[in-house]
């Protein structure tokens, strides 16, 4: 099944993102190997240029190493990967919390508003 993609952003860079998520959720585990361009472009349904293009982004930023004869895999420095991790989980909460400021929410109200709802789901 192809994977969700935004016409409105850059597809590579959704690309990125998608493949940050699955590598700090632990679907490609510290140190696992990653499937080719090919493979991963095909599952995507993107060009394999395009793919990538994205495997490129994750290796300047260290998340991915290229190994010559055994392909791709994930760091093992878990550091970096919570790091990051944190680091999209941040950008998440602002992105919500902008868009409940715009529906006429305090910041106070927001937390509040998710004690409540995580409390509703727990009982």
């Amino acid at each position: 099944m192809a994977w969700d993609l935004d016409s409105d952003r850059p597809i590579y860079a959704q690309l990125v993102e998608r493949l940050q998520v699955q590598i700090v959720s632990g679907y490609y585990p510290p140190g696992g190997k990653l499937p080719s361009v090919r493979e991963l472009a095909s599952v995507a349904a993107v060009n394999p240029n395009t793919m990538q293009k994205a495997f490129a982004e994750l290796e300047r930023g260290g998340l991915i190493i290229t190994q010559r004869t055994n392909g791709r895999s994930v760091t093992e420095d878990t550091e970096l990967i919570r790091s990051i991790k944190l680091g999209l989980a941040k950008g998440h909460m602002e992105t919500f919390v902008s868009r409940m400021k715009e529906l006429g929410y305090s910041e106070a109200e927001v937390v509040s508003l998710l004690e409540t709802t995580r409390g509703r789901k727990e009982s």
